[in-house]
C-alpha cells in the first residue's frame, strides 16, 4: 500500500535574497508535511525558519526548488491556508469580535456565516465575555488568541505559526500551547509552528525539524511519540527531558557556528 500524498511538500527549496552582497538564507531542502500532522521547527537564530514559513506560505517566491500544497504549486497564499505571526496583528481600532471577522467581511462572506463562525471562534479561544472590548484592553496572550481566532475563522487546512507566543511568559505560553493543541485536534488541520523554544516544540509537535546555521538546512527529524490528546502536563514525562536534550544536542553546534564560535 503506497504512502499517503503529503498534504504540503517542498523539494530542493532554497532562497537567495538578491543585492550587493546576496544573502543565501535557505537550503537546499526537503520537506513533506503529512495531513494532520504538527511539525515544529527549531533552529539557530538567522538560520531561515521563518523564510522557511514565508516560501511555504506563499509570501516569498523560492529561488530554486517547488512548493506545493494539496498537490498544487504555491505561488501565492493558497486558499486553505492560514498564517499567525509573532507581532501582535490585532486592529487596536476594531473591537475583538470585529478583529476576528475582518478577513470573512473582505472576503464577502454572508453576514449570518460571518456571526456563526465569529460567535464559535471567539468562544471557542476563550474570548467570549471580552468580544466587545478592544486590543489595548487586553492582556499579550488574550491579543494574541484574537489573532489566531481570525486566522481559525476562515477555516486554514494548514496552520502556519511563526514564532506566536514569542513575546509571552513561561506559563502563558504553556498555557497557549494547552489551547493550540486543543484548536489542532478540534479542526484537524495540518499545523507548523516556527520557534526558538526547545520545550515548546517538544511539548507541541508530533515532529520536529532541526536546522542548521544559514543557509538552513534539516539535520535531525525528530519523532515525539506522544500521543494525539496531549497537553502541557506532558513537561513532567521523564521523557521530555531527554527529548529536549537531543533536540539541544543536535542545535548546540549550529548555535554556536551562528554566533561566530563554532
Amino acid at each position: 500500500m503506497s504512502a499517503p500524498a503529503p498534504h504540503a511538500s517542498l523539494r530542493g527549496v532554497t532562497r537567495i535574497y538578491p543585492g550587493k552582497s546576496p544573502v543565501h538564507a535557505l537550503g537546499p531542502l526537503d520537506l513533506d508535511l503529512q495531513r494532520g500532522e504538527f511539525f515544529s521547527v527549531v533552529g539557530p537564530s538567522g538560520c531561515g525558519k521563518s523564510t522557511l514559513l514565508d516560501v511555504l506560505a506563499g509570501l516569498n517566491p523560492p529561488s530554486a526548488g517547488t512548493v506545493s500544497f494539496e498537490g498544487k504549486p504555491v505561488t501565492s497564499v493558497p486558499d486553505g491556508v492560514g498564517v499567525v505571526f509573532q507581532e501582535d496583528a490585532s486592529f487596536p481600532w476594531l473591537t475583538v469580535a470585529d478583529n476576528v471577522a475582518f478577513g470573512l467581511r473582505r472576503a464577502g462572506v454572508d453576514a449570518a456565516e460571518i456571526a456563526r463562525r465569529v460567535d464559535y471562534a471567539v468562544g471557542f479561544m476563550g474570548l467570549a465575555a471580552f468580544a466587545g472590548a478592544y486590543p489595548a484592553q487586553l492582556s499579550g496572550g488574550m491579543r494574541q488568541r484574537v489573532c489566531i481566532a481570525r486566522t481559525l475563522v476562515m477555516q486554514p487546512r494548514l496552520i502556519l505559526l511563526d514564532e506566536p507566543f514569542g513575546a509571552l511568559d513561561q506559563q502563558t505560553r504553556l498555557l497557549m500551547g494547552d489551547e493550540l493543541l486543543r484548536l489542532w485536534r478540534e479542526t484537524g488541520a495540518t499545523v507548523l509552528l516556527i520557534t526558538h523554544a526547545l520545550d515548546e516544540a517538544a511539548m507541541l509537535s508530533d515532529r520536529v525539524g532541526v536546522m542548521s546555521a544559514r543557509p538552513g538546512c534539516f539535520i535531525d527529524l525528530v519523532d515525539t511519540g506522544w500521543d494525539r490528546d496531549r497537553d502541557s502536563r506532558i513537561v513532567s514525562d521523564p521523557s521530555f527531558g531527554a527529548l529536549t536534550g537531543r533536540l539541544w544536542g543536535s542545535l548546540r553546534q549550529e548555535s554556536m557556528r551562528a554566533i561566530g564560535r563554532g
